[in-house]
């Protein structure tokens, strides 16, 4: 084990502690691989199974597993072409049995921060799926709120930016330039400092690896 990654364990058994305080539900895996086997062994047959836009699910495999697999019903967002299909999809998405995200940053009391554009993704993460899972790499834990907040909107708003193609500010600073693009991506700021619905509606996976943006 590396001393980054012993750090991480560390970290992550305060971290659990305090999102236990918050009403969420937390583990710590210290691969992506065991992670995503472990998320698997927890999805029953015949679960209606959907996500928001996330690449840490992408890049443990998770997402390619749940959209090949045969026990489980997974509602795929990219279909949607029209307007009106995108509207009937995200009705669905808030009825799924498991939602999975990542979130942009964790401080270390256990509050969530991500930023969003459409607003479906945090939507979804706050009321309406029965089981949200939030899946997240030790990379994008934070020291406190405020560190927390900089870090979604200055590390992970512009890398999204880029990623999707976007000419903003932030795009060409590499920092949040508080910008009002018709465009934006960053239209929602949402702290989630407790979880609002069922207990352990909401659990927080945590990887010791580098993960998402």
């Amino acid at each position: 084990m590396s001393f980054k990654t012993d750090t991480w364990a560390h970290q992550a058994e305060t971290l659990i502690r305090k999102l236990k305080e918050r009403g969420m539900d937390a583990v710590y895996y210290a691969t992506g691989a065991e992670a995503r086997e472990a998320i698997l062994a927890e999805l029953p047959d015949g679960a209606v199974v959907t996500w928001g836009g996330c690449m840490t699910i992408e890049e443990i495999g998770l997402a390619e597993a749940i959209r090949t697999s045969e026990k489980l019903n997974f509602l795929d967002r990219t279909k949607a072409t029209t307007p009106q299909e995108r509207r009937e999809l995200y009705a669905r998405q808030t009825l799924a049995d498991y939602f999975f995200l990542s979130a942009n940053a964790i401080s270390m009391d256990g509050q969530l921060v991500n930023i969003d554009g459409m607003g479906g993704r945090v939507a979804c993460l706050i009321t309406g799926p029965e089981h949200v899972y939030v899946v997240c790499g030790m990379n994008k834990v934070a020291p406190d709120l405020d560190c927390a907040l900089k870090r979604a909107r200055n590390v992970a708003a512009p890398i999204n930016n880029v990623r999707l193609g976007k000419e903003h500010y932030c795009t060409k600073m590499g920092k949040c330039g508080d910008c009002m693009a018709s465009d934006c991506i960053c239209n929602q700021i949402v702290i989630t400092r407790r979880n609002s619905g069922a207990p352990g509606r909401i659990k927080v996976v945590l990887i010791g690896e580098e993960l998402g943006y």
